[in-house]
């Protein structure tokens, strides 16, 4: 499975479900749909409708929204969707990502006590990739920091590649967090990249998803470097809502994240405005 090209010209551009919390996936669904996104990351949430085959595949066709990506549930937050095995609720991702037609599937390394899931993860993901037809995309993280103290939860790091992986998603909020180079990390995630969590960031301890544009990490560079390369994955708006004053206002950075992707990726822009 490939991600469709966008009908602007250019990769895909998406809006991921997480990105309008506290309302619904129902939600959002619709807000991609009437600010004009090519579809939605569904994040497999503690919101049971994100958890049904049924209720997603539902929103889809109303909407008209294809599902291009599933995020599984491997948040601390998520540890117990579906089942307390993260092997498995590695599997059930990849059996509704292939069910939804969906060609990617978006994970984080491993939490350090998850040994056993983690000594078994690059047999699981070659299984699953090659029996339901989706890329599993390890997604860069970000080491807990205070102050000069930094402390990574994850095995073997944050950095996903070191020691590789087949397929890559490139967060630019977490790039932020970590301190970490994202040109840098876009250059060694290279042809296997293909999937981008577009957010901002700036570089304070904790993970902002800011509107992109409105903090210190190079987004309209990478979303240049990809509309010139050919990507041919999917960009995802990721950022957080949650302090919206307004539902207004939670559209209104919506909007503006999309105009932004679309702009950098040297995608047709909409003759009006979305809203």
């Amino acid at each position: 499975m490939v991600s469709r090209p966008s009908p602007h010209g250019g990769p895909p551009v998406a809006l991921s479900t997480a990105s309008v919390f506290p309302e619904d996936m129902d939600s959002a669904f619709e807000v991609a749909a009437e600010l004009g996104y090519d579809g939605v990351e569904l994040m497999v949430w503690t919101d049971p409708d994100s958890q049904r085959l049924s209720s997603v595949a539902r929103a889809s066709e109303r909407t008209g929204m294809p599902v291009l990506a599933v995020h599984a549930p491997c948040l601390a937050i998520t540890q117990r969707v579906w089942t307390p095995d993260p092997a498995e609720r590695l599997r059930r991702s990849a059996v509704l990502a292939a069910s939804l037609g969906a060609p990617t599937v978006v994970l984080h390394p491993p939490f350090r006590w998850q040994r056993r899931y983690a000594h078994g993860l690059a047999r699981q993901v070659d299984e699953l990739e090659r029996a339901h037809g989706v890329r599993i995309a390890m997604e860069n993280m970000f080491p807990l920091r205070r102050g000069r103290l930094r402390w990574s939860s994850y095995t073997p790091g944050h950095d996903p590649t070191r020691p590789g992986a087949r397929w890559y998603t490139l967060d630019l909020s977490h790039t932020a967090t970590a301190g970490d180079d994202a040109l840098d990390l876009l250059e060694r995630m290279g042809d296997h990249l293909v999937h981008l969590h577009l957010g901002d960031g700036t570089g304070v301890e904790r993970d902002e998803h800011l509107v992109p544009g409105r903090g210190t990490q190079p987004c309209a560079e990478v979303c240049r470097r990809l509309g010139a390369s050919g990507f041919a994955g999917t960009v995802v708006v990721e950022i957080s809502t949650r302090r919206a004053r307004s539902r207004n206002e939670r559209l209104d950075m919506l909007a503006e994240s999309l105009l932004f992707a679309r702009l950098h990726l040297g995608t047709d822009l909409p003759r009006s405005p979305v809203r």
